[in-house]
């Protein structure tokens, strides 16, 4: 395996990681999660189905990164998603600074993502 392919598999199990942990956590301790949900968002659904509906979605985000498939769209949803995370919750720098990071790799990964997909021709058929 080349050294560009293992920083992309490192990537790619980096970002998904970052989006496993949270919903499987979520099962034992939501306690620790739910609080991450913006005011706006709460109040339309009980709060362990606003948290495991959006745990779906991240476990669809991270098993699609982990694929390899046509990752542009997730990565690019993981980074607006991380983004939101910190955004809307400026009281928990301390802690979601790290999401920045996080953001900046799946970021990178979907530019080199559109770039193989843009050279195969893959990205011009979506």
């Amino acid at each position: 395996m080349d050294r560009e392919r293992l920083a992309r598999l490192a990537l790619q199990i980096g970002v998904a990681f970052a989006f496993l942990y949270p919903p499987l956590n979520a099962l034992v301790d939501p306690s620790a999660w739910v609080g991450y949900f913006p005011p706006f968002m709460r109040g339309y659904a009980p709060d362990d189905v606003l948290l495991h509906a959006f745990g779906i979605a991240e476990v669809v985000i991270a098993l699609w990164i982990l694929s390899g498939w046509r990752i542009f769209w997730p990565s690019t949803a993981a980074t607006a998603l991380l983004l939101g995370i910190v955004v809307f919750n400026p009281g928990n720098f301390q802690v979601l600074f790290r999401d920045l990071s996080i953001a900046a790799m799946a970021l990178s990964l979907a530019m080199v993502s559109w770039r193989d997909e843009t050279r195969s021709g893959i990205a011009s058929e979506a």
